[in-house]
Protein backbone atom coordinates (compact mmCIF):
# COMPACT_ATOMS: atom_id res chain seq x y z
CA UNK A 1 0.00 0.00 0.00
CA UNK A 2 1.37 3.75 -1.03
CA UNK A 3 0.95 6.05 2.10
CA UNK A 4 3.85 8.53 1.35
CA UNK A 5 2.55 11.91 0.47
CA UNK A 6 3.14 12.40 -3.39
CA UNK A 7 5.68 15.59 -3.65
CA UNK A 8 7.45 13.64 -0.97
CA UNK A 9 7.47 10.71 -3.23
CA UNK A 10 8.07 12.17 -6.39
CA UNK A 11 11.10 14.20 -4.47
CA UNK A 12 12.83 11.33 -2.89
CA UNK A 13 12.41 8.56 -4.99
CA UNK A 14 12.57 9.96 -8.68
CA UNK A 15 14.99 12.09 -7.83
CA UNK A 16 17.39 9.64 -6.21
CA UNK A 17 17.37 7.30 -8.04
CA UNK A 18 18.14 9.57 -11.18
CA UNK A 19 15.80 8.43 -13.74
CA UNK A 20 16.45 10.99 -16.24
CA UNK A 21 14.15 12.06 -19.36
CA UNK A 22 16.09 12.35 -22.26
CA UNK A 23 14.65 12.71 -26.31
CA UNK A 24 16.36 9.47 -27.32
CA UNK A 25 15.22 7.54 -24.82
CA UNK A 26 11.29 8.56 -24.97
CA UNK A 27 12.06 7.54 -28.50
CA UNK A 28 13.35 4.45 -27.74
CA UNK A 29 10.43 3.57 -25.77
CA UNK A 30 7.41 5.37 -27.08
CA UNK A 31 5.90 1.99 -28.81
CA UNK A 32 6.36 0.05 -25.73
CA UNK A 33 5.73 2.06 -23.06
CA UNK A 34 3.73 4.81 -23.37
CA UNK A 35 0.73 5.70 -25.59
CA UNK A 36 1.97 9.02 -27.33
CA UNK A 37 -0.27 11.36 -28.94
CA UNK A 38 -1.58 14.83 -29.15
CA UNK A 39 -4.77 15.69 -27.33
CA UNK A 40 -5.02 19.42 -28.28
CA UNK A 41 -3.00 22.11 -29.50
CA UNK A 42 -1.98 25.62 -27.80
CA UNK A 43 -3.96 28.25 -29.07
CA UNK A 44 -2.12 31.11 -29.11
CA UNK A 45 -3.59 35.06 -29.72
CA UNK A 46 -1.47 37.80 -30.56
CA UNK A 47 -1.52 40.32 -28.23
CA UNK A 48 -1.97 42.83 -30.75
CA UNK A 49 -5.54 41.38 -31.50
CA UNK A 50 -8.60 42.65 -29.53
CA UNK A 51 -12.32 42.62 -31.21
CA UNK A 52 -13.58 43.99 -28.06
CA UNK A 53 -16.14 46.47 -27.99
CA UNK A 54 -16.18 49.12 -25.81
CA UNK A 55 -18.56 48.64 -22.74
CA UNK A 56 -19.02 50.29 -19.39
CA UNK A 57 -17.45 47.98 -17.31
CA UNK A 58 -13.70 48.49 -17.41
CA UNK A 59 -12.21 45.71 -19.39
CA UNK A 60 -8.95 44.17 -17.47
CA UNK A 61 -7.50 42.16 -20.61
CA UNK A 62 -7.79 45.65 -22.66
CA UNK A 63 -5.90 47.62 -19.71
CA UNK A 64 -3.46 45.03 -19.72
CA UNK A 65 -2.66 44.95 -23.74
CA UNK A 66 -2.58 48.72 -23.53
CA UNK A 67 -0.37 48.39 -20.77
CA UNK A 68 2.23 45.55 -22.41
CA UNK A 69 1.29 43.53 -19.57
CA UNK A 70 -0.15 40.70 -22.07
CA UNK A 71 1.60 38.06 -24.27
CA UNK A 72 -1.03 35.47 -24.48
CA UNK A 73 -4.76 34.25 -23.57
CA UNK A 74 -6.10 30.62 -24.08
CA UNK A 75 -9.63 32.04 -25.59
CA UNK A 76 -10.35 35.48 -27.07
CA UNK A 77 -14.44 35.13 -25.04
CA UNK A 78 -12.06 36.16 -21.84
CA UNK A 79 -12.58 39.90 -23.16
CA UNK A 80 -16.58 39.56 -23.70
CA UNK A 81 -16.41 37.75 -20.19
CA UNK A 82 -14.53 40.71 -18.39
CA UNK A 83 -16.87 43.01 -19.61
CA UNK A 84 -20.45 41.52 -18.92
CA UNK A 85 -21.79 43.20 -15.98
CA UNK A 86 -24.62 40.16 -16.26
CA UNK A 87 -21.29 37.83 -15.25
CA UNK A 88 -20.16 37.30 -12.15
CA UNK A 89 -16.52 38.57 -11.05
CA UNK A 90 -14.01 36.84 -12.23
CA UNK A 91 -11.50 34.62 -9.62
CA UNK A 92 -8.33 35.04 -11.08
CA UNK A 93 -5.00 33.59 -9.40
CA UNK A 94 -0.95 33.33 -9.64
CA UNK A 95 1.27 30.89 -7.90
CA UNK A 96 4.63 31.69 -6.65
CA UNK A 97 7.03 29.03 -5.16
CA UNK A 98 8.81 29.31 -2.07
CA UNK A 99 11.94 28.94 -3.57
CA UNK A 100 13.54 31.92 -1.10
CA UNK A 101 12.09 34.05 1.93
CA UNK A 102 11.45 36.55 -0.42
CA UNK A 103 9.21 37.33 -4.36
CA UNK A 104 11.93 39.08 -6.70
CA UNK A 105 11.40 41.83 -9.69
CA UNK A 106 10.50 38.86 -11.55
CA UNK A 107 7.49 38.10 -8.89
CA UNK A 108 6.14 41.98 -9.01
CA UNK A 109 4.20 41.16 -12.60
CA UNK A 110 2.11 38.65 -11.51
CA UNK A 111 0.94 40.69 -8.21
CA UNK A 112 0.69 44.07 -10.41
CA UNK A 113 -1.75 41.98 -12.79
CA UNK A 114 -3.52 40.84 -9.65
CA UNK A 115 -3.69 44.01 -8.51
CA UNK A 116 -5.49 45.35 -12.08
CA UNK A 117 -7.64 42.21 -11.91
CA UNK A 118 -8.58 43.89 -8.47
CA UNK A 119 -8.88 47.18 -9.22
CA UNK A 120 -11.43 45.87 -12.11
CA UNK A 121 -13.96 44.30 -9.28
CA UNK A 122 -12.59 41.02 -9.39
CA UNK A 123 -11.06 38.94 -7.22
CA UNK A 124 -7.03 37.69 -6.35
CA UNK A 125 -5.88 34.63 -5.14
CA UNK A 126 -2.36 34.20 -4.30
CA UNK A 127 -1.14 29.93 -4.19
CA UNK A 128 1.93 29.32 -2.40
CA UNK A 129 3.31 26.64 -3.77
CA UNK A 130 4.43 24.61 -0.26
CA UNK A 131 3.94 21.34 -2.28
CA UNK A 132 5.51 22.52 -6.14
CA UNK A 133 7.98 23.93 -4.00
CA UNK A 134 9.11 20.90 -2.71
CA UNK A 135 9.69 19.62 -6.62
CA UNK A 136 10.97 22.35 -8.76
CA UNK A 137 9.27 23.85 -11.53
CA UNK A 138 12.09 23.54 -14.64
CA UNK A 139 10.96 26.28 -16.53
CA UNK A 140 13.76 28.50 -17.56
CA UNK A 141 16.41 25.93 -15.39
CA UNK A 142 19.12 23.93 -16.84
CA UNK A 143 19.87 22.85 -13.66
CA UNK A 144 17.40 20.92 -10.99
CA UNK A 145 16.82 23.10 -7.99
CA UNK A 146 18.27 22.40 -4.66
CA UNK A 147 16.33 20.86 -2.58
CA UNK A 148 15.27 22.43 0.64
CA UNK A 149 14.13 21.15 3.53
CA UNK A 150 10.82 21.70 5.49
CA UNK A 151 11.39 24.12 8.13
CA UNK A 152 12.95 26.26 5.35
CA UNK A 153 10.17 25.88 3.02
CA UNK A 154 7.50 26.87 5.81
CA UNK A 155 9.37 29.52 6.90
CA UNK A 156 9.42 30.80 2.94
CA UNK A 157 5.90 30.32 2.75
CA UNK A 158 5.16 32.28 5.73
CA UNK A 159 7.72 35.30 4.09
CA UNK A 160 6.11 34.96 1.19
CA UNK A 161 2.27 35.27 2.23
CA UNK A 162 3.26 38.08 4.33
CA UNK A 163 4.61 40.63 1.28
CA UNK A 164 1.63 39.17 -0.85
CA UNK A 165 -0.58 40.09 1.78
CA UNK A 166 1.38 43.59 2.46
CA UNK A 167 0.96 44.57 -0.82
CA UNK A 168 -2.38 43.36 -2.08
CA UNK A 169 -4.02 43.91 0.97
CA UNK A 170 -6.86 41.44 2.92
CA UNK A 171 -8.50 41.74 -0.35
CA UNK A 172 -6.38 38.64 -1.64
CA UNK A 173 -7.29 35.38 -0.89
CA UNK A 174 -3.83 33.19 0.05
CA UNK A 175 -4.01 29.19 -0.70
CA UNK A 176 -1.24 26.89 -0.09
CA UNK A 177 -1.58 24.11 -2.49
CA UNK A 178 0.32 21.23 0.16
CA UNK A 179 -3.14 21.28 1.89
CA UNK A 180 -4.60 19.17 -0.78
CA UNK A 181 -1.52 17.86 -1.85
CA UNK A 182 0.01 16.49 1.58
CA UNK A 183 -2.73 13.59 2.01
CA UNK A 184 -2.48 12.27 -1.89
CA UNK A 185 -0.69 8.94 -2.35
CA UNK A 186 1.04 8.10 -5.97
CA UNK A 187 -1.72 6.40 -6.62
CA UNK A 188 -4.18 8.78 -6.36
CA UNK A 189 -2.43 10.82 -8.12
CA UNK A 190 -1.87 8.25 -11.16
CA UNK A 191 -5.57 7.47 -11.05
CA UNK A 192 -7.10 10.60 -10.77
CA UNK A 193 -4.62 13.00 -13.33
CA UNK A 194 -2.26 11.07 -14.63
CA UNK A 195 -4.98 8.97 -16.75
CA UNK A 196 -5.80 12.44 -17.99
CA UNK A 197 -2.80 13.10 -19.35
CA UNK A 198 -0.27 12.45 -22.58
CA UNK A 199 3.17 12.05 -23.20
CA UNK A 200 3.34 13.75 -26.28
CA UNK A 201 1.66 16.57 -25.44
CA UNK A 202 3.44 17.14 -22.03
CA UNK A 203 7.29 16.58 -24.50
CA UNK A 204 5.58 19.17 -26.40
CA UNK A 205 5.87 21.89 -23.63
CA UNK A 206 8.19 24.57 -24.50
CA UNK A 207 9.60 24.64 -20.74
CA UNK A 208 10.35 20.67 -21.21
CA UNK A 209 11.65 20.70 -24.65
CA UNK A 210 14.12 23.60 -24.16
CA UNK A 211 15.68 21.94 -20.99
CA UNK A 212 16.45 18.72 -22.75
CA UNK A 213 18.14 20.43 -25.63
CA UNK A 214 19.88 23.12 -22.91
CA UNK A 215 21.08 20.38 -20.13
CA UNK A 216 23.39 17.46 -20.55
CA UNK A 217 21.97 15.52 -16.97
CA UNK A 218 18.50 15.58 -18.91
CA UNK A 219 15.57 16.33 -16.84
CA UNK A 220 14.16 14.18 -14.09
CA UNK A 221 10.58 12.47 -13.36
CA UNK A 222 10.46 15.06 -10.59
CA UNK A 223 10.39 18.25 -12.52
CA UNK A 224 9.35 16.51 -15.96
CA UNK A 225 5.69 16.28 -13.41
CA UNK A 226 5.45 19.59 -12.28
CA UNK A 227 3.28 20.43 -15.28
CA UNK A 228 0.83 18.06 -13.86
CA UNK A 229 0.99 18.79 -10.62
CA UNK A 230 0.62 22.69 -11.46
CA UNK A 231 -1.98 21.64 -13.67
CA UNK A 232 -4.12 19.94 -10.84
CA UNK A 233 -3.61 23.02 -8.67
CA UNK A 234 -5.98 24.67 -11.45
CA UNK A 235 -8.31 21.91 -10.99
CA UNK A 236 -8.42 22.22 -7.61
CA UNK A 237 -8.82 25.57 -7.15
CA UNK A 238 -11.62 25.88 -10.59
CA UNK A 239 -13.55 23.18 -8.59
CA UNK A 240 -13.82 24.01 -4.67
CA UNK A 241 -13.16 27.79 -5.31
CA UNK A 242 -14.67 29.00 -8.37
CA UNK A 243 -11.55 29.91 -9.96
CA UNK A 244 -11.39 30.39 -13.77
CA UNK A 245 -8.36 32.23 -14.50
CA UNK A 246 -4.97 31.72 -14.35
CA UNK A 247 -2.21 34.21 -14.28
CA UNK A 248 1.67 33.43 -15.06
CA UNK A 249 5.10 34.89 -17.13
CA UNK A 250 5.21 33.55 -20.71
CA UNK A 251 7.37 30.87 -19.02
CA UNK A 252 4.45 29.28 -17.45
CA UNK A 253 2.30 28.95 -20.83
CA UNK A 254 3.06 24.98 -20.75
CA UNK A 255 1.64 24.95 -16.92
CA UNK A 256 -1.14 27.02 -17.70
CA UNK A 257 -2.36 25.32 -20.41
CA UNK A 258 -1.83 22.00 -18.57
CA UNK A 259 -4.42 22.92 -16.05
CA UNK A 260 -6.95 24.21 -18.76
CA UNK A 261 -6.43 21.06 -20.35
CA UNK A 262 -6.80 18.51 -17.04
CA UNK A 263 -10.58 20.80 -16.32
CA UNK A 264 -11.80 19.93 -19.97
CA UNK A 265 -10.76 16.28 -19.66
CA UNK A 266 -11.66 15.76 -15.56
CA UNK A 267 -14.32 17.68 -14.72
CA UNK A 268 -15.80 17.94 -18.40
CA UNK A 269 -16.66 21.70 -18.56
CA UNK A 270 -14.50 24.73 -20.26
CA UNK A 271 -14.80 27.98 -18.88
CA UNK A 272 -11.11 28.05 -17.73
CA UNK A 273 -8.78 30.66 -18.76
CA UNK A 274 -5.09 31.59 -19.17
CA UNK A 275 -3.66 35.02 -19.45
CA UNK A 276 0.15 35.25 -19.70
CA UNK A 277 2.32 38.26 -19.60
CA UNK A 278 5.88 38.89 -21.00
CA UNK A 279 8.80 38.87 -19.56
CA UNK A 280 10.24 42.32 -18.01
CA UNK A 281 13.27 43.07 -20.35
CA UNK A 282 15.25 45.98 -20.78
CA UNK A 283 15.31 47.86 -23.95
CA UNK A 284 18.64 45.93 -25.52
CA UNK A 285 17.08 42.70 -25.11
CA UNK A 286 18.83 41.39 -21.39
CA UNK A 287 16.41 40.23 -18.11
CA UNK A 288 15.39 43.30 -15.95
CA UNK A 289 15.47 42.51 -12.44
CA UNK A 290 18.88 41.74 -11.50
CA UNK A 291 21.21 44.06 -9.91
CA UNK A 292 25.45 43.61 -9.77
CA UNK A 293 24.64 42.57 -5.95
CA UNK A 294 22.14 40.28 -7.69
CA UNK A 295 18.09 39.93 -7.43
CA UNK A 296 16.09 42.60 -6.80
CA UNK A 297 13.92 41.61 -3.37
CA UNK A 298 10.67 43.04 -2.42
CA UNK A 299 11.31 42.27 1.44
CA UNK A 300 12.94 45.23 3.29
CA UNK A 301 14.91 42.78 4.90
CA UNK A 302 16.85 41.60 1.86
CA UNK A 303 17.06 44.50 0.08
CA UNK A 304 16.40 47.92 1.85
CA UNK A 305 13.52 50.24 0.73
CA UNK A 306 16.20 53.17 -0.13
CA UNK A 307 18.37 50.34 -2.47
CA UNK A 308 14.90 48.96 -4.02
CA UNK A 309 14.15 53.05 -4.43
CA UNK A 310 17.72 53.71 -6.47
CA UNK A 311 17.38 50.49 -8.41
CA UNK A 312 14.68 51.95 -10.23
CA UNK A 313 15.61 55.61 -10.43
CA UNK A 314 19.16 54.77 -12.54
CA UNK A 315 16.55 53.04 -15.23
CA UNK A 316 17.74 54.22 -18.71
CA UNK A 317 15.81 56.69 -20.29
CA UNK A 318 15.07 54.46 -23.17
CA UNK A 319 13.46 52.07 -20.64
CA UNK A 320 11.31 54.53 -18.31
CA UNK A 321 8.43 54.87 -19.75
CA UNK A 322 7.89 51.17 -20.70
CA UNK A 323 8.41 50.53 -17.67
CA UNK A 324 5.83 53.16 -15.82
CA UNK A 325 3.62 51.57 -18.49
CA UNK A 326 3.96 47.82 -16.71
CA UNK A 327 5.21 49.13 -13.27
CA UNK A 328 2.76 51.57 -12.19
CA UNK A 329 -0.82 52.34 -11.95
CA UNK A 330 -0.39 56.35 -13.61
CA UNK A 331 -3.00 56.70 -16.11
CA UNK A 332 -2.19 56.59 -19.93
CA UNK A 333 -2.17 60.08 -20.30
CA UNK A 334 0.25 61.23 -16.77
CA UNK A 335 2.56 58.86 -18.57
CA UNK A 336 2.58 60.58 -21.97
CA UNK A 337 2.72 63.99 -20.23
CA UNK A 338 5.48 62.65 -18.66
CA UNK A 339 7.06 61.43 -22.31
CA UNK A 340 6.40 64.56 -24.08
CA UNK A 341 8.46 66.75 -21.16
CA UNK A 342 10.92 64.38 -21.22
CA UNK A 343 11.58 65.85 -25.07
CA UNK A 344 11.80 69.19 -24.20
CA UNK A 345 14.82 71.21 -23.56
CA UNK A 346 13.91 71.96 -20.04
CA UNK A 347 13.59 68.98 -18.92
CA UNK A 348 15.37 68.18 -15.77
CA UNK A 349 17.14 64.55 -15.70
CA UNK A 350 15.55 61.88 -14.12
CA UNK A 351 12.43 63.50 -12.85
CA UNK A 352 10.77 60.35 -15.06
CA UNK A 353 12.85 57.60 -13.11
CA UNK A 354 11.83 59.47 -9.86
CA UNK A 355 8.41 59.28 -10.57
CA UNK A 356 8.82 55.35 -11.64
CA UNK A 357 10.85 55.15 -8.46
CA UNK A 358 8.50 56.50 -6.15
CA UNK A 359 5.32 54.68 -7.02
CA UNK A 360 6.90 51.29 -7.35
CA UNK A 361 8.88 51.76 -3.97
CA UNK A 362 5.22 53.05 -2.77
CA UNK A 363 3.56 50.24 -4.07
CA UNK A 364 6.11 47.30 -2.71
CA UNK A 365 7.06 49.44 0.82
CA UNK A 366 4.36 51.67 1.46
CA UNK A 367 4.25 55.27 1.98
CA UNK A 368 6.47 54.81 4.99
CA UNK A 369 9.32 52.86 2.94
CA UNK A 370 8.89 55.41 0.36
CA UNK A 371 9.74 57.94 3.09
CA UNK A 372 12.44 56.26 4.38
CA UNK A 373 14.23 55.72 1.12
CA UNK A 374 13.75 59.61 0.15
CA UNK A 375 15.08 60.50 2.88
CA UNK A 376 18.41 58.27 2.35
CA UNK A 377 18.37 59.43 -0.89
CA UNK A 378 18.32 63.18 0.00
CA UNK A 379 20.51 62.85 3.20
CA UNK A 380 23.11 60.85 1.06
CA UNK A 381 23.18 62.58 -2.07
CA UNK A 382 26.53 64.59 -2.21
CA UNK A 383 26.55 68.08 -1.34
CA UNK A 384 22.71 67.72 0.16
CA UNK A 385 22.09 70.51 2.97
CA UNK A 386 20.10 67.77 4.90
CA UNK A 387 22.49 67.00 7.70
CA UNK A 388 23.66 63.49 8.17
CA UNK A 389 22.54 61.79 11.57
CA UNK A 390 23.31 58.40 12.62
CA UNK A 391 20.07 56.82 12.11
CA UNK A 392 20.12 57.90 8.37
CA UNK A 393 23.09 56.18 8.05
CA UNK A 394 22.46 52.97 9.96
CA UNK A 395 18.75 52.36 7.43
CA UNK A 396 21.44 52.45 4.34
CA UNK A 397 24.33 50.73 6.32
CA UNK A 398 23.71 47.34 4.60
CA UNK A 399 23.35 48.52 1.06
CA UNK A 400 27.19 50.39 1.66
CA UNK A 401 30.67 49.21 2.15
CA UNK A 402 31.95 49.74 5.71
CA UNK A 403 35.26 49.63 7.21
CA UNK A 404 36.00 49.64 10.73
CA UNK A 405 38.82 52.03 12.42
CA UNK A 406 40.15 53.18 15.94
CA UNK A 407 39.22 56.54 17.06
CA UNK A 408 43.31 57.30 17.48
CA UNK A 409 43.42 56.00 13.81
CA UNK A 410 41.15 58.47 12.36
CA UNK A 411 41.97 61.57 14.52
CA UNK A 412 44.04 63.76 12.46
CA UNK A 413 44.22 61.44 9.60
CA UNK A 414 44.64 63.23 5.88
CA UNK A 415 41.60 62.70 3.66
CA UNK A 416 43.45 61.26 1.00
CA UNK A 417 44.98 58.45 3.11
CA UNK A 418 41.81 57.41 4.71
CA UNK A 419 40.20 57.40 0.93
CA UNK A 420 42.99 54.96 0.61
CA UNK A 421 43.09 52.79 3.50
CA UNK A 422 39.42 52.49 3.88
CA UNK A 423 39.34 51.01 0.44
CA UNK A 424 37.09 54.10 -1.53
CA UNK A 425 39.86 54.65 -3.71
CA UNK A 426 42.56 52.86 -5.09
CA UNK A 427 45.31 55.13 -4.83
CA UNK A 428 46.54 58.48 -3.28
CA UNK A 429 47.28 59.68 -6.86
CA UNK A 430 43.59 58.81 -7.84
CA UNK A 431 41.79 60.18 -4.52
CA UNK A 432 44.02 63.84 -5.68
CA UNK A 433 42.75 63.78 -9.21
CA UNK A 434 39.23 63.61 -7.79
CA UNK A 435 39.53 66.20 -5.34
CA UNK A 436 40.55 68.50 -7.68
CA UNK A 437 37.63 67.57 -10.01
CA UNK A 438 35.78 68.77 -7.11
CA UNK A 439 34.15 64.70 -6.49
CA UNK A 440 35.87 64.05 -3.47
CA UNK A 441 33.45 64.59 0.09
CA UNK A 442 33.28 64.01 3.74
CA UNK A 443 29.90 63.39 5.26
CA UNK A 444 28.26 64.79 1.97
CA UNK A 445 30.85 68.14 2.13
CA UNK A 446 32.56 68.39 -0.79
CA UNK A 447 36.58 68.81 0.55
CA UNK A 448 38.32 71.55 -1.36
CA UNK A 449 41.55 70.89 0.09
CA UNK A 450 43.76 68.09 -0.22
CA UNK A 451 45.04 68.97 3.53
CA UNK A 452 42.05 68.11 4.96
CA UNK A 453 42.50 66.20 7.90
CA UNK A 454 39.68 64.48 10.49
CA UNK A 455 38.40 66.60 13.38
CA UNK A 456 36.09 65.34 16.23
CA UNK A 457 33.11 67.20 14.64
CA UNK A 458 33.67 65.22 11.69
CA UNK A 459 32.50 61.70 13.10
CA UNK A 460 28.68 61.90 12.72
CA UNK A 461 27.18 61.32 16.75
CA UNK A 462 30.97 60.19 17.80
CA UNK A 463 30.21 57.34 15.80
CA UNK A 464 30.81 57.32 11.95
CA UNK A 465 32.19 59.02 8.87
CA UNK A 466 30.53 58.79 5.28
CA UNK A 467 32.68 59.17 2.42
CA UNK A 468 32.08 59.60 -1.38
CA UNK A 469 33.81 59.77 -4.33
CA UNK A 470 31.40 61.27 -6.94
CA UNK A 471 27.90 60.52 -6.88
CA UNK A 472 27.57 56.99 -6.52
CA UNK A 473 30.76 54.76 -4.77
CA UNK A 474 30.53 55.66 -0.94
CA UNK A 475 32.38 54.20 2.11
CA UNK A 476 31.02 53.92 5.89
CA UNK A 477 33.90 54.75 8.01
CA UNK A 478 32.97 53.34 11.61
CA UNK A 479 34.72 54.18 14.40
CA UNK A 480 35.29 51.43 17.12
Amino acid sequence: MVTATLPCLLKTFFTHHHHKLSLSSFTRHRLSTFSLYNFSSKTHFSSSTNTHTQTPQKSVIKILQQRGLLESITSESLHTICTDPNVTPLKVYCGFDPTAESLHLGNLLGIIVLSWFLRCGHAPFALIGGATGRVGDPSGKTLERPELDVQTLENNVSCISNIVRKILGDNVVIVNNYDWWKDVTFLDFLKNVGRFARIGTMMGKESVKRRLEMSESGLSFTEFSYQLLQGYDFVHLFEKMGVSVQIGGSDQWGNITAGTDLIRKILKTDGAYGVTFPLLLKSDGTKFGKSEDGAIWLSPSMLSPYKFYQYFFNVPDADVVRFLKILTFLSLEEIDVIEEEMGKSGYVPNMAQRKLAEEVTRFVHGQEGLEEALKATEALKPGAETKLDWNTIERIAEDVPSFSMGLDQVLNCGILDLSVSTGLLDSKSAARRLLKQGGLYLNNCRVDGEGKKIEVKDIVEGKVLLLSAGKKNKMIVRIS
